[in-house]
């Protein structure tokens, strides 16, 4: 992987990006990756699948840098968070959530980019891991972008999430778990970006992905107007099927 190195630090091994290394080791002197995010004066709590971490990493492309960036660790959801929580058989999904991350990117899909990520190795064949992504720029989650806009500034998230949709596509990517809050929006309406997170669910099947990724979207909406009243009716969903369909 260019731009990446491999390295040991005791009995956990990790990959950084080149200008991240050292100062990677270096919080590994404190513990694990999460537990030195979590000793940071400085920092934000992100809650979702257990706790992440917003910190700023002493280090950077250039010198003097400093880099915002979340720190995360894996864990199960659904029925195995309850049986095996942050264990996973080696060498976990960190590694694939780099690749895929990389390809992604490589294919023009916006997605958080990895800044490092660390294994810890547990009675043989387990282990944990942490990730380190770069932080996003200011924005929200989908659903909560969506309640705040106005009809125009709705109409502009519907675009903005029709063209992801069309860039997985292109791509070849099919995300198994592609739900409303897989979806961040950066930046403010009309000026906006959006992002797709937990790319470990992402795979390249081949076929009809275009189809897969809009069904699972679809699902999703309608959880969330069912579950939690958002207001995201049949209309707009009509509307982001058309978009997704037109051609760039």
């Amino acid at each position: 992987m260019d731009g990446y190195v491999r390295f040991l630090f005791g009995n956990c091994r990790g990959v950084a990006c080149e200008w991240a290394a050292p100062a990677i080791r270096e919080a590994l002197g404190n513990g694990t990756l999460h537990e030195w995010a979590a000793a940071q004066e400085m920092r934000d709590l992100m809650r979702g699948r257990g706790v992440s971490y917003g910190v700023t990493l002493p280090a950077g492309p250039a010198p003097q840098f400093r880099t915002p960036v979340v720190v995360r660790r894996n864990r199960h959801g659904g029925l195995l968070r309850f049986l095996t929580g942050e264990y996973f058989l080696q060498p976990t999904r960190a590694p694939l959530e780099l690749a895929t991350s990389l390809r992604l990117a490589g294919a023009g899909v916006d997605t958080p980019q990895v800044i490092s990520y660390v294994v810890y190795p547990f009675l043989g064949i387990f282990a944990r891991s942490d990730v380190m992504t770069r932080r996003l720029p200011e924005g929200a989650d989908f659903p909560d972008v969506w309640c705040q806009a106005d009809v125009s500034g709705r109409d502009a998230l519907l675009r903005a999430v029709a063209r992801l949709l069309r860039d997985l596509a292109r791509a070849g990517a099919w995300h198994a778990d592609l739900n409303l809050k897989n979806i961040y929006i950066a930046g403010r309406v009309p000026d906006i970006t959006p992002y797709v997170l937990d790319v470990d669910r992402v795979t390249f099947p081949g076929g009809n992905c275009a189809f897969r990724n809009f069904k699972r979207l679809a699902r999703s909406v309608r959880k969330w107007r069912a579950k939690w009243g958002l207001d995201f009716d049949e209309d707009a969903l009509e509307r982001l099927a058309a978009l997704a369909q037109e051609k760039n």
